[in-house]
């Protein structure tokens, strides 16, 4: 019987990535600072910086991103947003295990992939971004954000050339079914989907990773 690995998805918030990496085949668990009560695994609130990662084959975190966004400095406080990616990297190389920490284009990730939704063709949004490993990612395919015109838009999702665009404050239901639609995701409010990775992105990753996990496991003669 094939051994199912388990992944932890540090700063998991509503579940995107970790959805993705659960249909690639791994049992997941989530963790995160706050309350997520529509995280559908597994799930525990607490410090991603100190939650024990013993008994995981990989690791997938997403810190702060609102402390590197190239927006930051038109928000209130947004200069001001933790910035923890180093913090994250230096405890999962001391760790050891396979990991993969994703953010937004400007933060200071080490030999990133970019992932896009035009990479995708059961997506609809633009959504850019980067994931770094120490282990060899791919990416599905070239991003072909620049070829379609995005618009700018105050809230909720609006079609943009047959793509939405996805923002927080919206809350009409028509808005919602469209920003879901586009993601690729069922079960989070407007809110959390403003917030969320794609599930195809961690889905493609969480692949790879289980073909080097599966690959290593071969080598050392079956046994974890």
């Amino acid at each position: 019987m094939k051994t199912q690995f388990r992944l932890l998805d540090l700063c998991c918030k509503a579940g995107g990535c970790s959805v993705g990496y659960a249909r690639a085949g791994f049992e997941v668990v989530g963790v995160d600072i706050e309350p997520q009560p529509r995280y559908p695994f597994e799930f525990h609130q607490a410090d991603a910086l100190t939650f024990p990662l013993d008994g995981f084959d990989a690791v997938h975190v997403s810190p702060h991103c609102q402390g590197y966004s190239v927006t930051r400095h038109l928000h209130a406080g947004g200069a001001h947003h933790p910035r923890q990616v180093q913090a994250f990297r230096r405890r999962l190389i001391q760790w050891g295990g396979i990991y993969v920490m994703e953010n937004v284009p400007g933060a200071p990730l080490r030999n990133p992939i970019l992932m896009c939704g035009t990479m995708f063709p059961e997506l609809r949004v633009f959504r850019h971004r980067l994931f770094e490993s120490n282990v060899c990612l791919l990416a599905p395919g070239e991003c072909q954000h620049g070829r379609r015109r995005c618009g700018s838009h105050r809230s909720g999702a609006q079609r943009v050339d047959g793509f939405c665009s996805v923002y927080g404050k919206g809350s009409h239901g028509a808005r919602k079914v469209e920003a879901a639609r586009a993601m690729g995701i069922n079960w989070m409010t407007v809110e959390e989907l403003a917030q969320a990775i794609p599930p195809a992105y961690t889905e493609c990753i969480g692949h790879q990773l289980l073909a080097v996990l599966e690959r290593r496991m071969c080598l050392a003669g079956g046994g974890r």
